[in-house]
């Protein structure tokens, strides 16, 4: 368990918008707490994107100093990059989202590879094996600048732990300084805690979710929380008596109870 309040200020990891509505990804980028965003076009067509490249362009404009990823959107391998060969000029924020592998099971290593050398910064997703993040690693590490996206929500909805495949692949990625991890499909807000402890970065919806949502709402009883304590501490001098009887200060029982939770 997290062991410190999930601020914007101590969050060791960066949180992820996914979503492709303007107004909704506007609205985060005015939160501290969000670092990136990413879309898809699955989620463009949800939301009445009918001119892909003037979209992203708008995005890149009104969010130009904060990660973008943008996905290619064929299933076929050399249109895919092709595809990302224009969608890394849209801007220097800009990474383009490919997936690990297409329909048909044909995988894409070899093309992040020469995208790589040539400084396109990739965001690779859809990755559900340790395999997969080896295989991944070896074709983006010392590289471009680069990410790792790996569907755990979906790993533990099929009932695994992903916490240890997340550990492991982690360490895989740790010598090399260009390559990061994004935890995808978070279900809960705890996962983002799960993901400060480990280090590995966090992806949530724009719209439709309530990860972020829920996350402000600790934060703000964490906050409530330390206020109380605070006036516990002010108050444990003075002598509390129940028919005549001396009892244990209650900011004693309360900073006691408080700090055996945040030990945990």
């Amino acid at each position: 368990m997290a062991k410190t309040a999930i601020t914007a200020d101590k969050l060791k990891v960066k949180v992820f918008a996914d979503g492709a509505d303007k107004a909704a990804m506007l609205q985060m980028y005015k939160n501290p707490l969000v670092r990136g965003f990413t879309t898809n076009p699955s989620l463009m067509r949800k939301a009445g994107v009918s001119d892909y490249q003037a979209f992203a362009k708008e995005l890149v404009a009104a969010i130009p100093d904060r990660h973008l990823s943008c996905e290619v959107f064929s299933d076929d391998l050399d249109e895919m990059e092709r595809q990302a060969n224009l969608i890394k000029t849209w801007g220097k924020n800009v990474y383009v989202k490919i997936p690990v592998s297409n329909t048909k099971g044909a995988t894409t290593y070899a093309m992040i590879r020469r995208l790589s050398e040539a400084g396109t910064q990739v965001n690779l997703t859809a990755l559900f094996t340790n395999d997969q993040v080896t295989k991944a690693v070896a074709a983006l590490g010392g590289l471009a600048p680069a990410c790792i996206s790996v569907f755990a929500g979906r790993i533990a909805d099929a009932g695994i732990d992903p916490l240890p495949m997340l550990q492991k692949m982690l360490a895989e990625m740790a010598p090399h300084k260009n390559l990061e991890m994004i935890w995808a499909s978070p279900r809960e807000p705890y996962n983002v805690m799960q993901a400060h402890d480990i280090g590995c970065h966090i992806r949530i919806r724009t719209t439709g979710g309530s990860v972020l949502r829920d996350l402000e709402h600790i934060q703000i009883r964490v906050r409530e929380l330390g206020l109380i304590v605070k006036h516990f501490f002010e108050m444990r001098d003075v002598p509390i008596t129940i028919d005549r009887v001396t009892m244990k200060s209650a900011a004693d029982v309360i900073v006691h109870s408080a700090g055996g939770h945040f030990s945990e």
